[in-house]
């Protein structure tokens, strides 16, 4: 019966939704000038927008976490969404701690204070799927145990159900190809992160990843109380990433935490191809080092995912196009990556970025926190028709992945430059990765080669 009504309750706002832009359209279409303004559409999607936004906040769950990669996909959806959804990006209120303690002892046969010395009743940390609670072992270590809400399955399924349908709405007056592999993406980023087993794997992977660096730090998972729903790990110090003040406490400059951070996340990108996919501020605390150095402490790896070659090819060719100032290796690059849709104006979408790359280095911006709203003006172009606009996006397909990178990206250089406004993450992060490709490519180099194999037989 739950199962219903939540399907009833979503389908309503994303319903009322859709009947709302389909008004607007027959409205447009019979009175352009007076309804197909940009003023107007912007007002209808402002007014849908805080119509999500409400809408979400009812549902909780799932459409809480949608709410999060919406307010951080700019890709799609018109700016109104972004702005109105960014509110969920807050903290989410905790579950009561029977059902955490009937769900945890439903995974593992015991109730939290029966498995452990102590179990603390209030979360340290509470998101859409599940919160943390802290706990101490018979030999007294710090623990932190993580625990999925019940029912997070079913209810997952019921909404990608109803999200499925309304991207499907959505096509019709956005036509970007392959606008499907973000629902792919979503739903197979949700199953990760409500299997816990997989989590405790990417942990162990990544701190395998930054075992030659003491000032990257990760939790170690504790197998015996961990299993698909509840996760049990050593707790770790640290202060949130985003606190600057908490960090000027510590002696900790806000760049030199932005620097790090940056490297770190391009060395996953770039070098491991093995990168956290859900960088939001809780996800890391920072620690001083005996030496003062600023140390990173990474969690909530559940979405951590792996980095397709096209797609890290593509990147490093735009990314050194923008550092030497080459055009032609940034549209090879948004090739590589897999950006041009099949059967698509090829020669528009290279020309438009030619254009947009022109404009782009001769802006001069020295605080990206304070971006000015004119700078999106500059790089639009004001003589693309409305047919050709149109053309342009079905020129440009969703590469498999990009989801990821995406989102990851977005959070990760949003956080740096609140912590650090006039750090050019690029400049930062790109010699660092080529010291770790030469670096790499020396040893393959110093390393003698393997002996010939012998086809004859010893008699011969």
């Amino acid at each position: 019966m739950w199962a219903a009504i939540r399907l009833i309750r979503a389908t309503r706002v994303f319903g009322t939704i859709f009947l709302s832009y389909l008004w607007a359209l027959s409205f447009a279409r019979l009175w352009p000038h007076r309804f197909g303004t940009d003023a107007r559409w912007k007002k209808v999607h402002r007014k849908n927008a805080r119509r999500m936004y409400k809408g979400f906040v009812r549902l909780r769950g799932v459409y809480i976490k949608l709410g999060q990669i919406l307010s951080i996909m700019g890709t799609f959806l018109p700016r109104s969404y972004t702005e109105e959804l960014e509110g969920l990006q807050d903290e989410v209120p905790a579950q009561p701690y029977p059902t955490v303690a009937k769900a945890f002892e439903k995974a593992l046969g015991k109730s939290p204070k029966a498995a452990f010395a102590s179990f603390e009743e209030k979360p340290i940390a509470a998101a859409s799927l599940g919160q943390v609670h802290e706990a101490r072992n018979a030999d007294g270590e710090r623990l932190a145990v993580k625990v999925l809400y019940p029912n997070v399955a079913d209810i997952i399924r019921i909404d990608l159900r109803v999200l499925g349908w309304a991207l499907k709405v959505y096509k019709n007056f956005v036509p970007i190809n392959q606008i499907e592999r973000v629902h792919e993406q979503l739903a197979d980023m949700l199953a990760r992160e409500t299997d816990l087993a997989n989590e405790a794997r990417c942990l162990t992977r990544m701190a395998e990843n930054f075992a030659g660096d003491a000032d990257t730090l990760f939790p170690v998972v504790h197998p015996e109380w961990s299993c698909k729903t509840v996760l049990t790990m050593s707790f770790m110090d640290g202060v949130k990433i985003s606190k600057k003040d908490a960090l000027s406490t510590l002696g900790l400059d806000p760049y030199a935490v932005a620097t790090k951070l940056t490297q770190v996340f391009y060395k996953q990108l770039f070098i491991d191809r093995f990168f956290h996919a859900d960088p939001h501020p809780g996800n890391f605390f920072v620690q001083k080092g005996p030496g003062g150095e600023a140390r990173i402490v990474v969690l909530d790896l559940g979405s951590a995912t792996e980095l397709s070659p096209n797609l890290a090819d593509g990147m490093l060719d735009i990314l050194q196009g923008l550092l030497t100032k080459n055009d032609d290796m940034v549209v090879r690059g948004i090739e590589t990556m897999g950006f041009v849709a099949e059967g698509g104006d090829r020669a528009l979408l290279e020309r438009t970025v030619r254009k947009y790359f022109e404009k782009l280095l001769n802006l001069n911006i020295t605080d990206f926190s304070k971006i000015d709203p004119n700078v999106a003006q500059q790089l639009a172009d004001p003589d693309m028709k409305r047919d050709e606009l149109r053309e342009l996006m079905k020129s440009i397909a969703y590469p498999e992945g990009w989801f990821y990178v995406e989102r990851a990206a977005v959070i990760m250089f949003g956080l740096s430059s609140q912590l650090a406004p006039k750090l050019n993450t690029v400049q930062v992060g790109m010699p660092y990765v080529m010291r770790f490709m030469m670096a790499r490519n020396a040893e393959r180099h110093a390393k003698p080669a393997a002996p010939a194999a012998v086809a004859a037989s010893p008699a011969e």
